[in-house]
């Protein structure tokens, strides 16, 4: 749980790098300038360096959840691979990050960096979830067809937000070069993606109304009231200029959707054998 957390603080925490236009406050990699690890009392140099500091804490979350798994008994390979997995993900990080500086903040590689971390919440998602669970408990059934339409829904709504990052004001720096396209138009499609991703989960929720209390009927709902939320943010800040705050809380609402999109997924393996959308009428008359 403990490394859930960094990692996604540590989204919200590089945003602020981008927002305040310390994307290149250290111009060097490992270090922050040519001859010097620390950064100087300037403030663009200080918001980049205290990231890289975080990043460090991330990563020793990461290796007690790795610790974790190895010394628990009886020990499981679920457990020890996933944990794993989040030491390979910030491992890849550290180096994706040297690049986005290498690069003066190419908008692709700064993009990757963001999937990346995405990629890294949801497999810590899984490993919170795995290690909530007895070792005898049942394995999942395979996850309903709805389920899957929500992940991939979720998806899109993750790939088409840095593609219109990219393409906004908050380039992480002066004088970086930004994605070619039309701002109104890349938001648009977005926000395309949002609408479809809303309708589907209020969907689920309306098709789940009468299903007894339980994990599944509190996601969808989790989620619902989130998506909801993170639109509202995304409107505001497109008819307000664009603010620096509201695109702070925006990913962080992005972080927020995702882990509770992940969740509900998870949530729907359980309950799958007692999904009221796949059943035949005659089951749910019974």
């Amino acid at each position: 749980m403990v490394a859930l957390w960094a990692l996604c603080g540590i989204v919200v925490t590089g945003a602020a790098v981008r927002l305040t236009g310390s994307g290149l406050g250290c111009s060097d990699w490992p270090k922050c300038e040519r001859g010097s690890v620390v950064a100087p009392w300037e403030f663009r140099a200080q918001v980049e360096f205290i990231n890289r500091l975080i990043t460090g804490l991330v990563s020793i979350a990461v290796i007690l959840a790795v610790g974790g798994s190895l010394l628990r008994r009886p020990r499981r390979r679920d457990l020890t691979r996933w944990s794993m997995a989040l030491v390979a993900g910030v491992f890849a990080q550290i180096i994706i990050g040297a690049f986005v500086t290498k690069s003066d903040l190419q908008y692709s590689i700064v993009a990757v960096h963001f999937g990346v971390s995405m990629v890294l919440v949801w497999a810590a998602v899984v490993l919170v979830d795995r290690a909530g669970r007895p070792d005898d408990s049942p394995g999942r059934t395979a996850r309903p067809g709805w389920a899957n339409a929500v992940f991939v829904a979720t998806v899109a709504v993750l790939c088409t937000g840095p593609v219109v990052t990219s393409t906004g004001p908050h380039a992480g720096s002066e004088d970086v070069k930004r994605l070619p396209l039309d701002l109104g138009a890349v938001t648009r499609v977005h926000s395309l993606t949002v609408w479809i991703l809303c309708a589907l989960v209020g969907w689920v929720a309306w098709a789940h109304r009468s299903a007894p209390p339980g994990p599944l009927r509190t996601s969808v709902v989790e989620l619902l009231a989130a998506i909801v939320i993170q639109g509202g943010i995304g409107y505001l800040q497109y008819f307000t200029g664009v603010p620096a705050v509201l695109v702070a809380a925006h990913v962080a609402g992005a972080t927020v959707v995702w882990v509770l999109a992940v969740r509900l997924v998870l949530a729907s393996s359980d309950d799958a054998r007692l999904d009221p959308i796949d059943d035949p009428p005659g089951v749910l008359a019974r």
